[in-house]
This record gives structure tokens, sequence and C-alpha cells, in this order.
């Protein structure tokens, strides 16, 4: 019955990091905010301005969302106590196996929730667009992209989150050049930009007849995906347009004609490109919309007045400054540089399950 009367005391414990929680979701204001919105939807004029009508729906979504967040913990908290005081009234030794599997499913969605509470920066709630480089190495590095791709939309995918494929280059023997995807779903982006930066890989090359070790670079840029309502001033002249035909993932042509649209910034060297969709212009208008959404989070993140003072130096990548170690030989480990963060466990790392990482750095960022 220790076991039990242990239990009891971390799930007494656990309480006052759920009121916590509550109020780092500013609960009480959220309810108010919800009913209003309700109101304002249920009125005759609602659908006058469908763009506005959207924005309501979509806070109306996530202000439901947080709520039942908190009301589901709420309740499991409340089930496993009830469990605990059951079983120690009973002397029922058979409900621990059920009590621990509870209490640490538990803990780690308290802990998942709380740390979205640290996710208030004004981009949080955006979709993420990811872009892959393959750094020095030809097609050791091309390879390590493809791994870092995988292992982004198998995290996307663990979430629920939808991704999309905006560009795509193939490796001249295998992997990808680069490659970029869009991932929508709640604080994508919020929860993908600890991500942005160099990642290192260390392994013995498949590529090596020798099987001698490799060391292999490759960049994952992160950027909001800004709505449209945000302005900024992108003057034509300062745009170069390339068109080239579009070709997809494993080699597959999308489209035999030159559909697919590259944009670089002149001002800042910013490139983006866009192959995916099925008319140029529908490329060229996703393509302006990954521009808009980099320069505007270049702006702010460096605390700019105006877009015209981005500099192209601030966009280099230094390639060698890594943020994170994936080292397969002669040891498996993976180690996030910025926080110490690490996990042996590198199979279920490339599975997608960065969770620990993410929250790491989200913790030390707070």
């Amino acid at each position: 019955m220790i076991e039990f009367d242990e239990y009891k005391q971390k799930i007494a414990g656990a309480r006052p990091a759920l009121d916590d929680l509550r109020g780092a979701l500013k609960l009480d204001e959220a309810t108010e905010e919800l009913g209003r919105l309700e109101e304002e939807s249920a009125g005759d004029s609602f659908w006058t301005d469908l763009a506005n009508s959207q924005k309501v729906l979509q806070r109306i979504k996530q202000l439901k969302t947080k709520n039942a967040v908190y009301e589901k913990l709420n309740e499991r908290w409340s089930d496993i106590s009830t469990l605990c005081q059951m079983a120690i009234e009973e002397n029922d030794e058979s409900l621990l196996p059920e009590l621990e599997e509870e209490f640490e499913s538990f803990s780690g969605a308290l802990e998942t929730a709380r740390m979205e509470t640290l996710l208030s920066g004004e981009f949080d709630n955006s979709a993420a667009i990811l872009s892959f480089h393959a750094g020095a190495g030809g097609t050791e590095a091309q390879d390590w992209v493809e791994m870092l791709y995988r292992m982004y939309t198998r995290w996307a995918e663990r979430h629920g989150m939808k991704y999309k494929l905006l560009d795509w280059l193939d490796g001249e023997e295998a992997g990808i050049k680069s490659a970029s995807i869009e991932i929508e779903g709640d604080n994508a982006y919020g929860l993908m930009k600890s991500e942005g930066g160099i990642h290192r890989l260390v392994r013995i090359s498949p590529f090596d007849a020798s099987g001698r070790r490799h060391t292999s670079f490759a960049a994952v840029e992160v950027t909001p995906l800004i709505s449209d309502d945000v302005e900024v001033e992108i003057k034509a002249e300062d745009l170069k347009v390339d068109t080239y035909r579009s070709s997809g993932a494993g080699g597959q042509h999308v489209n035999k004609t030159e559909s697919a649209i590259r944009i670089t910034h002149i001002p800042t060297g910013l490139v983006v490109a866009c192959q995916m969709e099925r008319s140029q212009h529908q490329n060229r208008e996703v393509a302006m919309r990954m521009l808009r959404s980099k320069l505007i989070e270049i702006k702010e993140r460096q605390h700019l007045d105006k877009i015209s003072d981005i500099k192209g130096e601030q966009m280099k990548i230094e390639w060698g400054s890594q943020i994170r170690s994936y080292v397969f030989m002669p040891y498996t480990l993976v180690k996030d540089h910025r926080t110490n963060f690490e996990s042996g466990n590198i199979n279920a790392v490339m599975d997608g399950e960065i969770d620990g990482f993410i929250n790491a750095y989200l913790s030390n960022n707070a």
C-alpha cells in the first residue's frame, strides 16, 4: 500500500500545477471573449464581411479548444484521484499498473498543455513554413536533408497536423538538395520555431564503400505563414522571377510546362520557390506569400523599422554553428547544444519524437 500512498501524494501535488494552468490559459477572459464572439456570430450581418467572419469563427474554435484542454485535464485528475482512493479503500494492488499508466499519461498531457501557454508570440499560432537545404558533402548531405524532411513530417502526423509540399529539388544520386513544406495546425510555428538552424549528422555513410564515418550538415529554416492582412511593401523592381519545369518528389513530373516559380528578393538575397500548385499563377501566389512572411518575420525579429533595413548578410547560413547533433556512430545520441537536452533513442527521434527538444527550448526561452 506504500505505492498507493506515494501516488496519492503525487496526485495531490499535481493539483496546484493544474490550477496554475487555468490562470496561465486566462480561462475567465477566454470564456468572456467566447461569449462575445458567439453573440457576434449569431448576428444578421455576420456573413456580410466574409474575411472577418472566418477570423471570428477561427478564434471561437481556438477559445473552445483552450477550454476543452483544461476541462479534459481536470476530469482526468478527478478520475485518477478516484481510482487511487478506490484502490486504497479496497486494498486492491491489481489497480497499481493502471494507476501508474494513467498518472504518467496525465502528467505528460499536463506538461504539454503548460508548454503551450508559453506560445504567446505574435505569430506562434500561424502555420509554419519549413525549408531544408543540404550543406557541403554531396550525396551524404542530401540524404541527411531527406532524413530531416521525414522526421518533421512524421512529427506533424503525430500531432494531427497537416503538411503540404511546396517545393522539392532531388539530390543528384539520392536524397534532397532542398525542399519546403507548410505545416498547418494549432501553434505550428510556435512549436516549430525551435527547429530553425544547422543540424549536424555523424554516421557511417551508406554511400562510402570504405565504411568511413562522415559528418554532414543541413539547414532548417522556419518561417510563420503570416496572413495577408499584415501590410508590407514589396517593390516589383526588387524582385527577380524565374520560371522552370516542375518536378515532384522522387523525380515525378508534376507539370511539363514551366509552371514552377522562383522569386529572389534582390535587396536581401532571400529566395523562395514553389512548384507544387497546378498553375504558374498559383505557384507565384504561394511564393509571394512565403516571401512576405519571411520579410515580416525578419523585420519583427530584428526589431527593424522598415523592410528595407534588412541586410543580406543577416540571411547567411554559417555552416558548422549547429544547434543540434545527431550521432549514429560510435554511440547513439541526439543533443541540442542550446539547451543540453539529449536523447539516446535516436531511432525514435528520427521517427518524429522531438517534443522533448521543443519543450526544453520553450522553457529556456520563456
